[in-house]
């Protein structure tokens, strides 16, 4: 008897270490992504100010106990061989960390390093054993608020061998944090049918994820990054309606949209729904783990809001009643929890319906309308400003966090590589009407700082185009040159008063328009620095406070010049691609100032290493590479977005390569 016993007891330590009972969940139950903050191409884009704390204790207020963070974790760090994260990275995700430990909100970093056009590589196994084991070191020691999830939807690879890929991730982890919990997931995107695929994992302290978007061609419907697009397709209801049913558009004719609008009578169903969500449930009972439905939900622009609304009830109600804790895709944007083309306001623009369906707390709406401004505030200083985003195109080389001896404070904002008519944009959100700080004797003032002769650019104001006929979005300006500016790599302070701009003219669809004095200071949309002279290579430009005040007392904190060998080093990297975009090979070309150490790769958008085309030593002059567009293993990638990243000690230079 005491034998026996004693290999039940083994039994069970044994089995307890495989499994977690499956009445314990997550700590957490429901909640939602925050989207477009930490998942852009470098820590230098991220737009810290987008979200604050007060956001957080926004969403703690609707009820949610989670927030999963998408990261696009690779390109937060150095890129090889050692993708040590980002310190300005760090520092921005330890805010986040700090104010969700604060207000007893859990956290879940999602590494979403994801591009959905480009397979997922065996080879990612480098990156990612190398980056969590250094987040892992970093917050071992913060509290259980924090879960690790260690890759965004997989795909292009079986999940057997993604599951040895997350075992080994899962034991890098281990040694550096014992305690946090880990998020792990099948390919496939995630899905819930290749959670059976996962191999056992001995660590008891995962939570297994899956997604959910079916049935597809309702929940994606005028989704722009699927192939075919179905910008096209509107109107599909949930539940099927044959007499609601949209035609097949032209376009989608003899494609799987066909096909998955022919089939939508047996899919489009709440029985439909269900039974796919059971391929999860299934998966927990015979595994006796934990599940969690990290992203669900319906792309706004084409979906009816009452069927959208609908869907989302039904898929939160069978979690809950299934006791699967949950994180909606998303907060704000393309699938959010706003109005269709509201201005995401917390006060005034969530979608009501939508948040009963999620089974949120409902907080006071009230009726927005723009009122005119009657104090001066911050358009750039460190961070941007106040429900001020980031609206630039095609800029080169744009950083918001540079270290090159700011005005004051930490930052100053640094811009090279830019051609003519690039610009860079502050885009208010909402609108804003300028009247009272126009007749209120109000200016423009910041600091600036150039480092070669003949600079020369415009700073402009764009108002908001309407429906009325003849309407554009009509510009008010002033031109920045050696009149009013000296290029000397030294601070200088320019204010300039409202009145004193002019009208500019407007460019619309590709068409200009002569001003014809119907600039409206009332809807001011954003505010643009704009290259619009010709641009001779080489020339840099910083900035620091950017304000709109009626107070010219700002003064020159840092009289010092700006060293021209580090100017050097970071304008001897700049690079030109041509053709861009490329068909089925282009040129990569920089000048070398000194003889260097030069590595360049390709990247996916995602972060993912497709390409080493060099790594050596050269001598100064102009330097040419030849890209075929083929990855490493010698096959031609995939039509879409990559990044080419030039290196060299401690500096590098990126720039977008677009392949048709």
């Amino acid at each position: 008897m005491k034998k026996r016993l004693k290999a039940i007891c083994l039994l069970i330590v044994v089995f307890s270490f495989y499994t977690i009972p499956a009445d314990s969940q997550a700590p957490f139950s429901r909640g939602v992504n925050l989207t477009g903050w930490f998942d852009v191409t470098s820590a230098e884009q991220i737009q810290f100010t987008r979200f604050t704390k007060q956001d957080i204790i926004n969403i703690k207020n609707l009820g949610c106990d989670v927030i999963r963070l998408p990261v696009n974790l690779h390109n937060m760090t150095s890129g090889s061989p050692s993708y040590t994260p980002d310190p300005l990275y760090i520092s921005f995700q330890d805010s986040v960390v700090t104010w969700c430990e604060q207000l007893h909100i859990y956290l879940i970093i999602d590494n979403h390093s994801f591009d959905p056009n480009v397979n997922t590589s065996p080879d990612i196994v480098d990156i990612l054993t190398k980056v969590w084991s250094q987040m892992a070191d970093h917050y071992k020691d913060r509290s259980d608020y924090l879960l690790y999830e260690i890759l965004n939807e997989p795909h292009g690879i079986t999940t057997t061998v993604w599951g040895s890929i997350q075992s080994q991730v899962i034991n890098a982890i281990r040694v550096k944090d014992k305690r946090h919990t880990i998020v792990v997931g099948g390919s496939g995107y995630n899905r819930y049918t290749e959670l059976r695929n996962l191999p056992v994992y001995s660590d008891a302290n995962l939570l297994y994820t899956f997604h959910f978007y079916d049935p597809f061609i309702f929940t994606h419907q005028g989704a722009t990054w699927v192939s075919p697009s179905m910008e096209p397709l509107s109107g599909v209801p949930f539940p099927f309606d044959a007499t609601r049913m949209p035609l097949c558009p032209v376009s989608l004719k003899n494609t799987w949209i066909e096909t998955g609008l022919n089939s939508y009578s047996n899919e489009g169903t709440v029985s439909y729904v269900k039974q796919m969500i059971d391929n999860a449930i299934s998966f927990r009972k015979s595994r006796n783990v934990n599940i969690f439905c990290g992203e669900f939900g319906v792309y706004i622009p084409n979906s009816p809001n009452d069927d959208r609304s609908y869907w989302y009830n039904i898929v939160r109600q069978y979690l809950e009643e299934n006791n699967i804790p949950w994180t909606s895709w998303d907060y704000k944007g393309g699938f959010g929890l706003y109005k269709k083309g509201s201005n995401e306001l917390f006060e005034h623009d969530l979608n009501i319906p939508l948040l009963q369906s999620l089974g949120f707390n409902i907080p006071l709406q009230t009726a927005f309308s723009i009122k005119p401004d009657s104090i001066g505030f911050i358009i750039y200083s460190d961070y941007t400003g106040h429900n001020v985003n980031d609206g630039s195109y095609s800029v080169g080389n744009l950083n918001y966090y540079s270290t090159d001896l700011p005005n004051n404070d930490k930052y100053c904002l640094s811009w090279s590589g830019f051609s003519q008519y690039k610009s860079i944009v502050f885009d208010f959100n909402p609108d804003k009407d300028f009247s009272k700080l126009v007749s209120g004797g109000y200016s423009i003032d910041f600091m600036v700082r150039g480092n070669l002769p003949g600079i020369k650019f415009d700073i402009r104001f764009i108002d908001t185009k309407t429906q009325i006929g003849g309407d554009h979005p009509w510009r008010m300006g002033a031109t920045i040159d050696e009149s009013n500016s000296v290029w000397d790599r030294k601070w200088h302070h320019i204010h300039i008063p409202l009145t004193s701009f002019n009208e500019r003219g407007s460019w619309d669809n590709n068409t200009w328009y002569n001003p014809m004095g119907k600039f409206d200071w009332t809807a001011i949309d954003r505010f643009e620095i704009t290259a619009e002279y010709p641009i001779t290579a080489g020339k840099q430009l910083w900035f620091d406070n950017i304000f709109i005040t009626n107070i010219d007392t700002a003064i020159v904190r840092k009289s010092g010049i700006l060293g021209v060998e580090k100017i050097l080093a970071q304008t001897r990297l700049q690079m030109k691609v041509t053709p861009n975009p490329m068909k089925y090979s282009t040129m990569i070309s920089y000048n070398l100032s000194e003889e260097s150490t030069i590595s360049v790769s390709i990247f996916s958008i995602s972060g993912q290493k497709i390409r080493s085309l060099l790594n050596e030593t050269q001598a100064p002059g102009i330097q040419t590479l030849n890209w075929n567009g083929c990855g490493d293993n010698g096959a031609s990638v995939q039509s879409g977005m990559y990044v080419c990243v030039l290196k060299t000690k401690g500096y590098s230079v990126s720039m977008k390569i677009l392949k048709d």
